[in-house]
């Protein structure tokens, strides 16, 4: 039987996100490296509202388009 199940490994130790789909107290696995986890202050912060005044959408954005009328 092959199933995945998704964790974290950190300092020697491999913490799993759920358990394992077998009632077994043994199992052969196979650990595969997906990605490197970034630190939380290595993420910019985000800033509500920077892009304000930025654009604009016309006041007829929704209305129906002319050149589309015989199809609709």
């Amino acid at each position: 039987m092959l199933a995945t199940v998704t964790g974290t490994y950190e300092n020697g130790q491999i913490t799993l996100d759920e358990d394992l789909p077998v009632k077994t107290s043994k199992a052969k696995i196979i650990v595969t490296l997906v990605e490197e986890i970034e630190e939380e202050s290595d993420k910019p912060k985000r800033i509500p509202g920077i892009m304000k005044g930025s654009f604009w959408i016309a006041d007829d954005f929704n209305e129906p388009i002319d050149d589309l009328k015989d199809y609709m």
